[in-house]
């Protein structure tokens, strides 16, 4: 593990540490199995990502800190993205498995999420109409941001009225993103499973998961777990960068492409794959 990389306060500190530590070798690698699609960013790529989607939150959307993101994505290195940069502009975040809002629609009714302040909802295209359809989710929603996780930047199939294409948009937007003396690490962060977490506790506890899974800047781990719960945030996003390890994240899980992928992606540590964890339920480090 880096020397100081623990140290961080804020999962923004994190990634500034990673791209000063190992700017050029992967950070994120991710698959979808159902088309083949390969990308892999670098920690500079992913920090340019970042910086130019909190640009876009604050100078495109007028998010502040303290306003609410609902985050109804995919496991997928864009979301990756707007998580670190929501944290990075000091927005909280809440995140919606996809699969849960395509049952709420086919259940008919929907419980509000959340408290009642208004929030940004950021919506994969594959359930954007899903989304559309839930007054609940929509009735809240100051700004509704569609997002096409095309492998290429290609904007959305169809942009309904209403709806910001995030691909399209996030083009324009620097770089660089500085946030404001306001977001500290004792800012809030997440609320997941009805509990909100500050960064500061993010940090902690993705941390704690690092030490306890012992991953180091050896390390590819890979993951196939929602970024809709904090287990799934640790293990896909904060103990990796806190701990140096690359992370490949995939979806659409083929299982006949395992053993090829851990061999050519030198997987050393998988987590949530059927059989992937250890007893205790920890990701499983490969022998």
């Amino acid at each position: 593990m880096s020397a100081h990389a623990g140290n961080a306060a804020a999962p923004a500190e994190l990634l500034r540490r990673r791209v000063a530590d190992d700017p050029s070798n992967p950070l994120v690698t991710f698959f979808d199995d159902a088309n083949g699609e390969r990308v892999e960013l670098s920690a500079r790529t992913f920090d340019n990502w970042v910086a130019k989607t909190a640009n876009f939150l604050v100078d495109g959307l007028a998010a502040e800190p303290g306003t609410r993101a609902v985050l109804v994505l995919p496991p997928h290195w864009q979301t990756q993205v707007w998580l670190m940069a929501c944290w990075s502009a000091g927005l909280v975040v809440e995140p919606l498995d996809p699969d849960t809002v395509r049952g709420r629609r086919s259940a008919g009714s929907a419980e509000p999420i959340g408290a009642g302040e208004p929030y940004i909802l950021a919506v994969a295209q594959e359930v954007l109409d899903d989304v559309l359809a839930d007054d609940v989710l929509t009735g809240g929603a100051e700004e509704i941001v569609g997002l096409s996780l095309h492998a290429l930047g290609g904007p959305l199939a169809e942009c309904p009225p209403g709806v910001t294409d995030y691909a399209v948009e996030v083009r324009a937007y620097g770089d660089r993103f500085a946030p404001g003396p306001e977001v500290t690490p004792e800012t809030a962060a997440m609320s997941v499973t009805k509990a909100t977490l500050t960064a500061a506790e993010l940090v902690a506890a993705g941390r704690a998961a690092a030490e306890k899974w012992e991953l180091d800047a050896r390390d590819r781990l890979l993951v196939d777990m929602s970024f809709a719960t904090l287990d799934g945030v640790l293990t896909g996003l904060l103990a990796p960068l806190i701990s140096g390890a690359s992370v490949i994240i995939q979806r659409n899980f083929d299982k006949t492409a395992l053993d090829r992928r851990v061999a050519v992606e030198h997987v050393t540590v998988v987590a949530g794959l059927p059989g992937g964890n250890d007893e205790s339920g920890h990701p499983r480090r490969l022998t």
